[in-house]
């Protein structure tokens, strides 16, 4: 298979998983750079671009079935702009390897926390002001930025531990995307790491596998996406680990 279609493949596969459980951009550059051999850097900013357009569909699909809370969207992006153009440049500065080590803890984390179906079920939500989305936000922006992995991976499971149904979650985890996405790439861009094939790529299948994706979120048991994305995300992890000690 030629690198045309497994990056298109790869993008499908990811944006799928987005659309379904809000998280998946965390297989993108652990299998650009382990599987595929692309640096680090390259592949993170490829990532990035990839999702402004997984971000633009899925909060089009999640925002018409009325999943999406536009106050707190709006809170969750004012914070991560700034996170996100700090991630960018952080994202060139910082050790490839602890790179690596930190998106195979959050890929594991995120399939651990997905297998755990009590803790998704919802109920009342803990109350946070204007001031904590925002920070929130910037978190996820920063740490997004860095790893390449898109803000679902870290704002969905968070917004889960604070008691937000699951559709809501997935539904501000597409929207905090746009600003992400949009200004790291435009940080990457501006430190020169920008690949615009790779990005186009993976644009492509991220667009198609989100929009797929997100419809099917809103017809199929949520314990059946959770088990099969934390599957895939537990064994993404374990795999760069066993990469970084062999």
């Amino acid at each position: 298979m030629n690198m045309t279609a497994t990056l298109l493949g790869l993008g499908l596969l990811s944006g799928l998983m987005i659309g379904c459980v809000g998280i998946g951009g965390v297989i993108l550059v652990p299998v650009m750079t382990l599987g595929i051999g692309i640096p680090i850097g390259t592949a993170i900013a490829a990532a990035m671009a990839g999702y402004v357009l997984t971000g633009i569909t899925g909060t089009l699909v999640f925002g018409r079935n009325g999943s999406i809370r536009w106050p707190l969207a709006l809170s969750l992006c004012l914070g991560a702009a700034p996170g996100a153009l700090l991630g960018a440049w952080a994202s060139a500065a910082i050790n490839a390897h602890v790179i690596e080590i930190l998106i195979a803890a959050l890929a594991i984390a995120s399939g651990l926390y997905n297998l755990r179906d009590k803790r998704l079920a919802g109920g009342s939500p803990v109350p946070l002001n204007t001031i904590s989305f925002v920070a929130i936000g910037a978190c996820v922006g920063l740490l997004s930025a860095v790893t390449g992995t898109g803000g679902p991976v870290i704002l969905v499971p968070l917004m889960l531990t604070f008691g937000y149904p699951v559709l809501t979650a997935v539904g501000l985890g597409q929207a905090i995307q746009l600003p992400v996405a949009t200004l790291a790439t435009f940080g990457a861009y501006t430190f020169g790491s920008l690949d615009i094939y790779l990005s186009v790529l993976l644009s492509l299948g991220l667009a198609v596998g989100s929009t797929v994706g997100a419809g099917v979120a809103h017809h199929v048991p949520r314990a059946t996406l959770r088990t099969i994305a934390a599957s895939v995300l537990i064994a993404t992890g374990a795999f760069i680990i066993y990469r970084l000690v062999i």
